[in-house]
């Protein structure tokens, strides 16, 4: 049976929350990777239970919209034979265990962190205990890959940052809550920290009240005991001392894109495509259909992304032409450059009762409209957000939209502030204000040309709005209207 959460959290596969659009149901795919019949299974699901549909989330997992009854025992048990469910289904709702999706295959990477994911995967599934923690309760490992999820924001994230002088063993540095703890850990050591973090973390949360009804976030451990007195605490609990990082923190790279497309991987002679899929949305045959593409092209498994699309991997070069109309056959593609490639939503208010738009159709209508009149030529973030939370997308990059609601005369509409870059705000500078629905494609169309015009060589539009006077890209943007203040 399907338990149901009332109060609002993290929804895992065996414990579905409501949404207004129906039951929502989350799929932790640890690392991101399936194989053929995983997406069979998922496919089939989806078909059954589902509208046909399935999500790829920025995590790297799938989420299942409007399921429409319970689910059998036996499909529960075919799901956990598959891998697909956990065999513990306590710690079933805890965030899904983050990789780069190029983990192993990426020329750039110093180790193959898959090992280590399926590593804690199987201490989280036999230590029900854990099950108390906070479901947000996230770990991600980072192995130095070009495709890297440093900037992604986990609980813990062991960050791949060179090697031991010593005895040549890699090293982590320790990051929490998306800040560099100065600590280096050696990868042997990786899942006695982790469960020293984590069951310190249980300690905390069992003698702490709720937080408005929910178990406190590790965030409220840093926030209450600060990381020195943490680390201080997991210590007693390890049989070798933390040590001091003596190398530099590398800065975090926020995600450009750049895997779309065709790339020579670390193997010889082999490639991975990087598949676009708008706002990460498949049909249930489209999985099916890239499953079995994989396995007759490729290495036979789908990577799932943080940014809501997958890669085929370990397909040889030779083969990569027929795996392109393959994919074109299925009415997706592989280009960084389409407006569609880089688009990010929240699920709005046909899904979310604190949404302020139906930011999901929004999106899609004015990628439509834009498609028809402007070409890009580099990777264009463009994020939708219903309210002020942002949960589709904590970091800003090039476009924000956040959702807002216009007085107008007698009656009140949809509509949006739009931001551009980095700085100024948590979505970057505003450039508009109170954009209407219908003016959005209008809106953006403007900021792009002035953009491609203007920038410099190799600009991001989020570099070129940080390093432009806002007064005169205002006035650039809006020439015959007032700057927004």
């Amino acid at each position: 049976m399907l338990v149901l959460n009332e109060l609002p959290t993290c929804p895992g596969l065996f414990s579905g929350s409501r949404a207004r659009d129906g039951i929502l149901s989350r799929m932790r795919i640890p690392g991101g990777i399936l194989n053929v019949a995983q997406c069979g299974a998922i496919a089939d699901l989806v078909d059954r239970y589902g509208t046909g549909y399935v999500q790829v989330t920025n995590r790297a997992n799938l989420q299942i919209r409007n399921l429409n009854s319970a689910i059998s025992a036996e499909v529960w048990q075919n799901l956990q034979a598959l891998g697909l469910a956990s065999r513990l289904v306590e710690i079933d709702p805890i965030r899904n265990i983050m990789a780069s999706p190029t983990a192993g295959i990426d020329r750039q990477s110093l180790l193959d962190t898959r090992p280590l994911v399926t590593d804690w995967d199987n201490y989280l599934q036999t230590h029900p205990e854990l099950s108390e923690l906070s479901p947000k309760f996230s770990v991600g490992f980072d192995g130095g890959e070009s495709v890297s999820i440093r900037a992604i924001r986990n609980d813990i994230l062991l960050a791949v940052c060179g090697k031991s002088v010593v005895d040549s063993e890699i090293l982590f540095s320790l990051h929490l809550n998306g800040e560099d703890t100065g600590i280096t850990i050696k990868k042997s050591q990786s899942i006695s920290v982790l469960a020293a973090l984590a069951n310190t973390y249980l300690e905390y949360t069992k003698n702490q009240p709720r937080i408005e009804g929910k178990k406190p976030r590790l965030r409220h451990l840093l926030a209450d005991w600060g990381v020195e007195k943490y680390l201080e605490q997991i210590q007693h609990n390890l049989p070798f001392v933390l040590q001091q990082s003596s190398i530099a923190p590398s800065e975090k790279s926020l995600a450009n894109y750049q895997h779309l497309g065709i790339h020579p991987q670390q193997q010889s002679g082999f490639s991975y495509i990087g598949i676009a899929l708008a706002l990460g949305w498949l049909k249930s045959q489209q999985l099916r259909d890239l499953a079995n593409s994989a396995q007759n092209f490729g290495g036979g498994t789908l990577r799932l992304t943080p940014w809501q699309n997958l890669l085929i991997s370990d397909i040889p070069n030779h083969r990569l032409s027929e795996l392109e109309k393959s994919i074109a056959r299925l009415g997706l593609h592989s280009s960084g450059t389409n407006l569609d490639s880089c688009l990010v939503a929240c699920a709005g208010n046909t899904g979310c009762a604190l949404a302020m738009t139906d930011t999901q159709s929004h999106a899609l209508a004015m990628v439509q409209d834009l498609g028809q009149k402007l070409k890009i030529d580099r990777p264009i973030n463009i994020h939708f957000s219903g309210c002020e939370k942002s949960c589709a997308q904590h970091s800003p990059i090039d476009i924000t939209l956040v959702g807002i609601q216009i007085k107008q005369q007698n009656e009140t509409i949809a509509g949006y502030d739009i931001y551009a870059g980095k700085t100024d705000s948590p979505f970057g500078r505003q450039i508009f204000q109170g954009v209407s629905v219908d003016q959005i494609s209008s809106s953006i169309a403007q900021m792009l040309r002035i953009y491609q015009q203007l920038r410099s060589p190799d600009e991001s539009l989020g570099e070129f709005v940080d390093r432009s006077a806002i007064d005169q890209l205002q006035q650039l943007l809006n020439p015959k209207k007032p700057n927004h203040k």
